[in-house]
C-alpha cells in the first residue's frame, strides 16, 4: 500500500468515528426527555401518562437531569460502533481474506459491540441519576461517579454489563446488515433531501424493530443497576424476579411503544446524521 492510499485510509477511519459521533450528539440532544419516560415504565412499570406526570411534577430541571452521561457515552457508542465495525472489516478483510462477507461483516459487528462496553461506567452513572431515590444522594454527574468510587470500588460501575454485552453485539450485527439490506434493495435518488428521507425511514425502521427486541434485556439491566450496593445478581435471577413482580414476562414489554417510539426517532436522526456529515467530508 502506498503512502498516500494510507494516508486515505486514516482519513477514512478518522471520518468514520468522527460522523458517528456527531450523529448521536444531535439525536441526544433531540430524544432525551423521550428517554427519561421511558426509563421510569421500565424501572416502575407505569403507564405513560403516569410517567410524564411524574417528570412534570419534579420540574424541568430533574427532566435533563443525567443527561450528560448519556450524551458522553451515546456519542462515544456511537463513533465505536461505526468507526470500530469498519476497522475491523479491515481488519479481518487484510488478515483473513478468504472470510465470507456477510460472516466478515456479522464478527465485525460482534466485536464493535463488544468493543463499545467499555463505556459501561456512563450507563451505570445514568441510571442512578434517572432514579428519583438517588435525586437528593447524587448531585450530579461529577458527584456520583465519585461518590460510587468513594463508596463501594470500581466494580460497582460495571454492575449490568452482562445484559449490556447481550445486547450490543447482536444488536449491531442486525443493525448493519439491516442497512445494507436498505441499500441494496431501496431505490437510490440524486435528491439530497429524498436521501435524506430515505436514510432516516430506514435507520428509524431498522432501529425500532432491534429495540423493541431487546427491550426485556433493557428492563432487566435498569433493575440491576438501579441498585447502589449489595451483591450482584445473575441477569437470570434478576429476571425471574421482575417477571414475577409484574404478573408475567408479557409484563416486561411495559413501556415498549414509547421505547419504540424513542427509538424511531432516534435511530433515524443518527442514520440520516450520519449519511448527512459522511457526505459532507466528501465534500470537503
Amino acid at each position: 500500500m502506498t503512502s498516500n492510499s494510507s494516508k486515505l485510509l486514516d482519513k477514512k477511519s478518522w471520518q468514520e468515528f468522527a460522523c458517528g459521533w456527531g450523529a448521536a450528539f444531535i439525536n441526544i440532544t433531540v430524544t432525551y426527555p423521550i428517554n427519561k419516560v421511558m426509563f421510569r415504565q421500565m424501572l416502575h412499570g407505569l403507564k405513560t401518562k403516569t410517567a410524564v406526570a411524574q417528570l412534570r411534577s419534579e420540574g424541568a430541571w430533574y427532566l435533563y437531569r443525567g443527561m450528560l452521561p448519556p450524551l458522553v457515552q451515546k456519542t462515544l457508542s456511537v463513533s465505536l460502533m461505526f468507526g470500530m465495525y469498519e476497522q475491523y472489516k479491515r481488519i479481518i478483510h487484510t488478515n483473513i481474506p478468504s472470510m465470507p462477507g456477510p460472516l466478515t461483516n456479522a464478527t465485525a459487528a460482534m466485536l464493535a459491540g463488544t468493543t463499545e462496553a467499555v463505556l459501561a461506567p456512563c450507563e451505570r452513572i445514568q441510571t442512578l441519576l434517572q432514579h428519583e431515590s438517588y435525586h437528593l444522594k447524587l448531585k450530579n454527574t461529577a458527584h456520583a461517579f465519585s461518590y460510587v468510587w468513594a463508596s463501594h470500588g470500581a466494580k460497582e460501575f460495571y454492575r449490568g454489563l452482562v445484559p449490556i454485552l447481550l445486547r450490543n453485539g447482536p444488536s449491531n450485527i442486525l443493525f448493519f446488515w439491516g442497512r445494507e439490506e436498505v441499500a441494496k434493495r431501496w431505490p437510490t435518488t440524486s435528491n439530497p433531501s429524498l436521501s435524506l428521507v430515505r436514510d432516516f425511514v430506514g435507520g428509524a425502521l431498522i432501529g425500532g424493530a432491534i429495540s423493541t427486541l431487546f427491550y426485556p434485556i433493557n428492563v432487566v439491566k435498569a433493575h440491576m443497576q438501579a441498585q447502589l450496593g449489595g451483591p450482584f445478581h445473575p441477569l437470570t435471577q434478576v429476571w425471574r424476579e421482575v417477571s414475577r413482580e409484574r404478573g408475567g414476562w408479557r409484563k416486561m414489554f411495559l413501556g415498549v411503544h414509547v421505547n419504540y417510539t424513542r427509538a424511531l426517532i432516534s435511530w433515524g436522526v443518527i442514520n440520516a446524521s450520519y449519511e448527512l456529515l459522511k457526505n459532507l467530508f466528501v465534500d470537503t
